[in-house]
């Protein structure tokens, strides 16, 4: 049997205990480096708050998100902490930062990756990004 790092078995375990509101995420039962993710889309808020802080794409986006759940796949490398995670999108969705297979160009899942980063922000950036449509 295969041991874990320490820095995989503390994210999980704080992933668990603290949850962010609008994201659940959980290991997989066989594999602890693959784990079900589900986002939840952008809340709803006033119209004219999107119209005073988005753009009319970023509106479109947010609104055509808005009260949907999203599944993904999450992914830890043997090399987790070093290389990013791989996250995927399960769910069809059509966004200007996700291709037709679910893959998500974000910076930070790819060249901005940093150890510094951990799981919990990476999720967050994946909601953040649902209620965006500018390329991140």
């Amino acid at each position: 049997m295969f041991r874990l790092p320490h820095r995989i078995i503390k994210e999980t375990q704080r992933l668990l205990a603290e949850a962010v509101p609008g994201i659940k995420a959980e290991p997989d039962e066989n594999n602890a480096r693959y784990f079900h993710v589900a986002v939840a889309g952008p809340q709803d808020f006033p119209l004219t708050e999107r119209l005073l802080f988005f753009s009319f794409l970023s509106f479109f986006f947010s609104f055509f998100f808005e009260g949907g759940t999203f599944k993904l796949e999450l992914f830890l490398p043997e090399e987790y902490s070093t290389v990013a995670l791989k996250l995927c999108f399960m769910t069809k969705i059509y966004h200007p930062n996700v291709d037709t297979l679910g893959r998500i160009c974000l910076a930070i899942l790819k060249d901005k990756w940093s150890p510094a980063l951990h799981i919990r922000i990476d999720l967050l950036s994946i909601q953040a990004l649902l209620s965006a449509s500018t390329m991140m």
